[in-house]
Formats: structure tokens, C-alpha cells, sequence
């Protein structure tokens, strides 16, 4: 079927799927009125030029930028503040009696012997040429200068600047989203770059958008997209500054005419890329530069794929799945990325306002379709794909299983059928043929007779002569594709033209797509048609032009969809710029023998409150060990041999209750899992998970545990 995505839908003529050439070319398509912003620019842009201007220093992985303050890599020894503030009071106590002493005389007039030796003998006394008055504050000052130096003296003793740092100075800092008022020197509400490279006028036009207040980070962030297509040759520097100058922050607009979603609940940073999705928890498993920091995910950590595990309210959907699609779907509209999210019908995972394209599937209603065979003309690869969906769950890990068979048998149908007829056969039409019903059969070697299509005659021979002989898996399939062949699906994954089907091929563009998929009454069909989504994302993004373009599918709810051939696909995904999402409520939902494969071929792993002891054992061993500091405390009891000494143990005993002992300790270096199977299980409070990352170019974080609703 040569559906590429943006075919009419069931006589509705509603708008095509967004299909951009890129920003900041005019669409081929007129785009749909902008919506109303969700909420109204500052008359001022005040708060755009703070949200600008804040710093985002470089950080490890998954720390929230914005605004952030780096932390050492070891936690410094901090005094304990009972000490701390014990000992500045003593300090100052004690260099106040040391002043007193000196006042009255107590400890001599030796202090006295330096200003004998400095100050002339002319400026002593009351008659000296200073007079009365510059006398005293000859000796005033004197005076004030030892207090000085007694201060300053109790004040390195006290650590009194430690109690300022510590106490003190936080109370007067500002708020993090108000430090950055002042322009820095390298000002990016400028624009610099563009006024260096002769498009000054488009400069001015942005900088003065921004200062009103009309420019979002939505806008920000797609206009230095379709900067970036000119850096690159892509389009043309006049093309880009007409744009500006004639729409300003409004340029280069997704075919959608969106400029923001309708509505945000997560907090994101467009000019980083990341969501953020809670704050790493100060709790001394994690590492001292991470405690209390924000905890983010982008398009970096996203290329690696991510898996979270947790039981159902753990908040799977609500604080990972959600977050990201929305983050996703804000790159899209800066023409950045292409989202993909599956999920059940009614799961949150965003308004379908949201979205360009919302397939409904078992929803007569819905407004598009779903391309069941990829929108691909190779039967070959259309096979392929199919039988990953069809039965890729059945397969064991070793070459030669189902998957390889199944795909045979499909390509020897497929093939004939589309020389046939010009198109796949749909859902009832390949069950047909997959029964080894007669009269499609008939009708479909009539048909390649005629054409004289010898190879494909023999390849539907080879069928026939399969059928029926042990171990065959066409009944296996048609048992399959009869899950399909259900009233709820009437008038789904047609291929006859009448339909708007929508192909994963159209991720070469920014596009932002949602899949229901049916779960009551149809869950075994629900898996199998995320089985195929999957399939299809990882043969699409392979083979894209514009790898530029981050592509990411989020599949809520993964059970079922782990196959062999799945894993490797996402193990393929990192060099094509892509990566998937995938949710489980537990690892047994996955084979025993794709469990380590599967936290392997992913970079992010998340396990949330709840899990069992058997998947924190799989988490515990891909987390891997650590070398760790091990003290050993030992009380041993003194035992006093004269009797003046067992006369000062008696007395202790009865003020302490205790029998005295000396405290020995041993320090060793012991290797200990990272967090164990037990500490997963029991250890991480509810709303938290423990989360390790993997960028894209190979740096990584420990696991940390954080609290999701931070």
C-alpha cells in the first residue's frame, strides 16, 4: 500500500498529516489557524528574557541545567552545626575574656610595648602637639586595633565564616529565575549570531519580539532550528531573513500553525532540550554531586532508550510517560523531533489537541486508520514486519524459530497478492488466504497466469504445498490475524484506498502522533498491534533521510511487546538518532531469556516503588557492584587491675548505667552491590524510583534514587 500518511480519511477531507519540508520553507499545505496561546505573553517580556538568560552550565547527566549550581564530586567534611555554632560561642566568649583581662589589667601592660616603640614621645600625654582630643584617639585607636586582632583571631578559632556561608547567606539569596536580569555579554535575546552572519535586520526583528513580550520558547527554540538549516545549506539565508521579517517570533511555524500546547504540567527547558521529571533525593546512596539537584531526561538520554518498571500506581503514566510526551511533543512543534505515543484508550497520556494525528483503533469514529503493513511496497520487508507483530512473542531467541518461518510464509502470499491486485490483502482477505480458503487461492493463480508471473507462481506452489504438513505455522498466523478479523475492527487497516491510514514512514517529519489501542475485550490484540507500531518504528527510523530529526516512540504498557527481534532493533536505534520508551508493571511480563538482553540493549533503567525481589535481582545484577568503605565498630570492656581504677570504673558504672568499654574500629574496602534486590524492593518509598542514564555519548550516572513528585 503506497500510503505515506497523508492520504484523505473516509471522506472526511480533514487536514493531511503535518509532512514539513523543513522550516522554514512554506508548507505544501495550508496550516490550520493558530490557536490561542495557553497563556498571555508579558506586556514587558520580562520573564522571557529571565527564562533566556539563566544560566545552564554544563552538568553530568540527567541534572536539570536550568539555573543549576554545580556541587564538588566528594562531600566535603562539614562540621556538625552543634559544634559549629558550640564553637563560634566559645571563640567569642573566649576572645572576650581575653579583652576584659587586657582592660583591667590582669595580664599586664606588655601589650602596650608595640605602641611604646612606634608612636613618637611627642603624641603622648595631654600637652603633646595632638592636644587632648588626638591624644585619645591616638590610644582609641591603638586599642582598637589588639580587639581587631583578637576578633579576627576567635574568628578563624570559631569557624565563624563557616557559620556565615551556612547560615546566613542563604537567607539573602535570590530566587534562581530572577539572577539572570542583566544581560550577560553574549546576550541570546540578541541574536549575535545571525547579525554575524549579514542578517542583521532579522535580528533586530527577534530581539525586539522578545523584549515585547510575543516570542515563547517554543518559538525560540524553532526559529534556531531553522537557523541551523541554514548553517547546514539546507535553505537559504534570504529565505530564512524574509521569514523573520515578515512573521517575526511567529517564522517557520509547524504545518499545525501550534506555536504551544494547550496546556504543560511538567516544567521544560527548550534551550537544553530537557523535562524535568523530579529531584534527586540527599540520601548518601546517591552520589554527593546529585543530592538535591533536579532530575532530567532529553533527547541525549531519550537515544539511548529508556525501560521503567513498577507495579500499576507506581505512577508509570502520570510522572515518566506523560512528562515525556509532552516534552516530545514541544520538540516537535520546534521541529526537532517526531513522537509516537501508544497507550490504552483514556490512559493521560495528553489531550488529543495535542497531538496531529490520534488513531483510534476499534473507535468508529476515529479519524484515521492504521497502515497494517508500514507503508512499504516490498512485500518482503511488509512480511517482515508483519510477522514481528503476528507472532514475534512465540519465538525463542536462537535463529531459524517462528519468526524467520512466519516471515516466509507471509512473503509467499504477499508477493502474489500485490502483483495480483496493486495493493496487500486486507485483515479478511489474508485470513482467507492463511486458511488455505480455495476460491482466493483459485482467483489469485488465475491472476498471476494471466500475468505470467512464473517466480510468484511458484512461491504460491511452495505455500500450497506447505500447508497442511507438521510444523507449518500458516494456521498459527491465521489464528492471529483472526484477532484482528473482529466486528470492532470493521473498516480498520483497510488497504483498498478508502480510509486515511497513517504509516510510520511520515517520522521524517516533526510530526506528533498518539495510537490508542483497545484493551477491553481485546487485549491479546492490543499486544500484538503494539508488537506492530514497534516493528515498524525501528524499520522506519533505519532508513530515514534526515536523521537529524530525533525520533521516539512511547509505548505505555510494553507487555507482550519484548521479542527477540525487538531488542535488536532497539539496540539498533542509538545510530539512527532514535529511541523508545517502554513501560512494564513487572520484568516476568518479558522471557526469562530476554530480561538481561532487554536492560541491556537500553541505556536508561528506572524501577519504581513497589517492585518484587525477583526483578530487583534482574536490576541489582545489570547495576553491577561498587567499591565501598566498610567500618567495624567493636566495644571491648576494660577491665581496671588497681583499685583505684576499679574504684573510678564502680563510680562510672553508677553515674552511666554502663560497664566502661574502648571502641575499636576497623575501615576495609569491600565490594557491595550498587543497590541490592532486598533495597529495591523495600527501600524506595512510594513516589520515588531509582534511575540510572546513558547518553548518547557513552557518559552515565549511578543509579539515584529519586522522588518523582520533587
Amino acid at each position: 500500500m503506497d500510503s505515506d500518511g497523508t492520504q484523505d480519511a473516509r471522506g472526511t477531507h480533514a487536514s493531511p498529516v503535518p509532512r514539513p519540508a523543513g522550516p522554514p520553507e512554506v508548507p505544501a499545505m495550508p496550516p490550520r489557524p493558530p490557536r490561542a496561546p495557553a497563556t498571555p505573553p508579558l506586556p514587558d517580556g520580562s520573564a522571557f528574557l529571565s527564562w533566556l538568560r539563566a544560566p545552564r552550565p554544563d552538568a553530568a547527566p540527567g541534572v536539570w541545567r536550568f539555573g543549576h549550581r554545580p556541587r564538588p564530586a566528594e562531600e566535603p567534611e562539614e562540621i556538625p552545626t552543634r559544634q559549629l555554632l558550640s564553637g563560634a560561642l566559645i571563640a567569642f566568649l573566649v576572645g572576650w575574656l581575653v579583652w576584659s583581662l587586657l582592660q583591667n589589667g590582669y595580664l599586664g601592660n606588655w601589650w602596650w610595648v608595640p605602641f611604646d616603640l612606634i608612636v613618637p614621645d611627642a603624641w603622648r600625654g595631654g600637652d603633646s602637639d595632638l592636644g587632648e582630643t588626638g591624644t585619645f584617639i591616638v590610644y582609641q585607636g591603638y586599642e582598637l586595633l589588639v580587639a581587631l586582632g583578637i576578633m579576627i583571631g576567635a574568628a578563624r578559632l570559631g569557624r565563624w565564616g563557616e557559620v556565615w556561608r551556612r547560615f546566613v547567606t542563604p537567607r539573602f539569596r535570590r530566587p534562581e529565575a530572577q539572577e539572570a536580569r542583566t544581560a550577560p555579554v553574549d546576550d541570546p535575546a540578541q541574536w549575535n549570531e545571525l547579525r554575524a552572519a549579514g542578517a542583521a535586520d532579522a535580528a533586530e526583528r527577534l530581539a525586539t519580539e522578545a523584549r515585547s513580550g510575543l516570542m515563547r520558547d517554543v518559538d525560540h527554540a524553532r526559529i534556531l532550528r531553522a537557523w541551523q538549516g541554514v548553517r547546514t545549506g539546507r535553505h537559504s539565508l534570504a529565505t530564512f531573513s524574509g521569514a523573520v521579517l515578515k512573521d517575526g517570533a511567529a517564522a517557520c511555524l509547524h504545518p499545525s500553525g501550534e506555536r504551544d500546547l494547550p496546556a504543560r504540567l511538567a516544567r521544560h527547558d527548550l534551550v537544553t532540550g530537557q523535562v524535568r521529571l523530579g529531584t534527586t533525593v540527599d540520601d548518601a546512596r546517591n552520589p554527593y554531586a546529585y543530592r538535591g539537584t533536579g532530575l532530567a531526561l532529553g533527547p541525549d538520554l531519550l537515544g539511548t532508550s529508556l525501560v521503567a518498571v513498577g507495579p500499576a500506581g507506581s505512577g508509570k503514566t502520570g510522572t515518566v510517560v506523560r512528562p515525556l510526551a509532552e516534552s516530545l511533543c514541544l520538540h516537535a512543534l520546534a521541529g526537532r523531533a517526531a513522537v509516537v505515543v501508544v497507550g490504552a484508550a483514556g490512559a493521560g497520556l495528553g489531550p488529543a489537541d495535542a497531538y496531529d494525528v490520534v488513531v483510534r483503533i476499534g473507535n468508529q469514529e476515529s479519524e484515521y486508520d492504521l497502515d497494517l503493513y508500514g507503508g512499504t511496497t516490498d512485500p518482503d520487508e511488509a512480511a517482515a514486519v508483519l510477522a514481528e507483530a503476528l507472532v514475534g512473542d512465540l519465538a525463542d531467541p536462537h535463529p531459524g524459530s517462528d519468526s524467520r518461518r512466519s516471515t516466509t510464509v507471509l512473503a509467499q502470499l504477499l508477493g502474489p497478492f500485490r502483483a495480483v491486485h496493486g495493493r496487500f490483502p486486507s485483515v479478511p482477505e489474508l485470513r482467507q488466504l492463511l486458511d488455505g480458503a480455495p476460491g482466493p487461492f483459485a482467483a489469485l493463480r488465475q491472476g498471476l497466469q494471466e500475468a505470467g508471473q512464473e517466480s510468484l507462481l511458484r512461491e504460491l506452489d511452495a505455500r500450497e504445498r506447505q500447508m497442511g504438513q507438521p510444523g507449518d505455522v500458516g494456521g498459527v498466523l491465521g489464528d492471529r490475524v483472526a484477532l484482528l478479523d473482529r466486528p470492532a475492527f470493521a473498516g480498520f487497516f483497510d488497504t483498498s484506498g478508502q480510509s486515511r491510514p497513517f504509516t510510520l514512514k511520515a517520522l521524517d517529519h516533526p510530526v506528533r502522533v498518539r495510537i490508542d489501542l483497545p484493551q477491553r475485550g481485546h487485549a491479546d490484540a492490543s499486544k500484538m498491534l503494539a508488537r506492530l507500531v514497534l516493528a515498524q518504528f525501528t524499520a522506519s527510523v533505519a532508513v530515514r533521510e534526515d536523521r537529524s530529526l530525533f525520533a521516539c516512540l512511547l509505548l505505555d504498557d510494553a507487555t507482550g511487546v519484548v521479542t527477540p527481534e525487538a531488542v535488536r532493533g532497539i539496540q539498533r536505534l542509538r545510530s539512527g538518532n532514535a529511541g523508545v520508551v517502554l513501560t512494564l508493571r513487572t520484568l516476568d511480563d518479558v522471557a526469562r531469556p530476554l530480561r538481561g538482553p532487554l536492560l541491556g540493549a537500553t541505556g536508561c533503567r528506572m524501577a519504581l516503588s513497589g517492585l518484587t525481589p525477583w526483578d530487583g535481582q534482574d536490576f541489582a545484577e545489570v547495576w553491577g557492584k561498587e567499591w565501598t568503605e566498610a567500618r567495624d565498630v567493636t566495644d571491648r570492656q576494660i577491665i581496671a587491675e588497681t583499685p583505684a581504677g576499679k574504684a573510678v570504673h564502680m563510680l562510672r558504672r553508677v553515674i552511666t548505667g554502663k560497664a566502661p568499654t574502648a571502641r575499636a574500629v576497623t575501615v576495609r574496602q569491600v565490594e557491595r552491590e550498587r543497590w541490592s534486590a532486598s533495597e529495591l524492593a523495600h527501600a524506595v518509598p512510594a513516589g520515588h524510583a531509582v534511575l540510572s542514564l546513558t547518553d548518547v555519548k557513552g557518559e552515565h550516572a549511578p543509579p539515584l534514587l529519586v522522588d518523582l513528585r520533587g
